[in-house]
């Protein structure tokens, strides 16, 4: 099986939008991992994310605002060999990007952060009652740096996955 790189912005965001859930990694003062997994909203290179106002997250982002986040496409089994265990691999796409959380508080940019994270959901219009709006934390991630692989690509085809930014 191989894995491939994947280059093409256009392609990474359509990986982006094909997840239901994005898993947000941060570390505490004492290094300590903490992963969650979230609804999200993206757009022009922002991902939107929201949570209670207090919480653990919000703590260690408050002090560390450093942010990992990764989504997955849903895996499917392959394999090159149907005998050999080893041989059995998920195929998918993923893509990591890097930023730092920045906790949104002007109330019209928090409506529109949810609305772009609801397009994510659906191709309903929503309206937001004054306290949700107040109540909720909108977290804004401008990415940093992104990277994205294609793997469980089985070897048979790899000729023609060879230069993974041709689509």
């Amino acid at each position: 099986m191989r894995t491939y790189p994947l280059e093409k912005e256009e392609h990474i965001e359509k990986v982006i939008r094909a997840c239901r859930l994005c898993y947000v990694g941060m570390a505490d003062e004492n290094g300590q991992s903490y992963v969650l997994p979230m609804n999200f909203g993206y757009e022009e290179g922002m991902i939107y994310l929201h949570s209670a106002q207090e919480g653990r997250s919000i703590s260690i982002l408050e002090k560390n605002p450093q942010v990992c986040i990764t989504f997955c496409t849903d895996p499917g089994l392959v394999w090159q060999d149907e005998e050999v265990a080893c041989s059995y691999r998920m195929r998918a796409e993923s893509v990591i990007c890097y930023g730092k959380v920045v906790f949104e508080e002007d109330y019209d940019e928090k409506v529109k952060a949810l609305n772009t994270i609801m397009r994510q959901y659906s191709d309903r219009e929503f309206s937001y009652s004054a306290p949700a709006v107040r109540n909720v934390k909108i977290w804004k991630v401008a990415l940093d740096e992104v990277s994205a692989k294609e793997f469980g690509v089985p070897s048979k085809n790899a000729a023609r996955y060879k230069d993974r930014t041709q689509f």
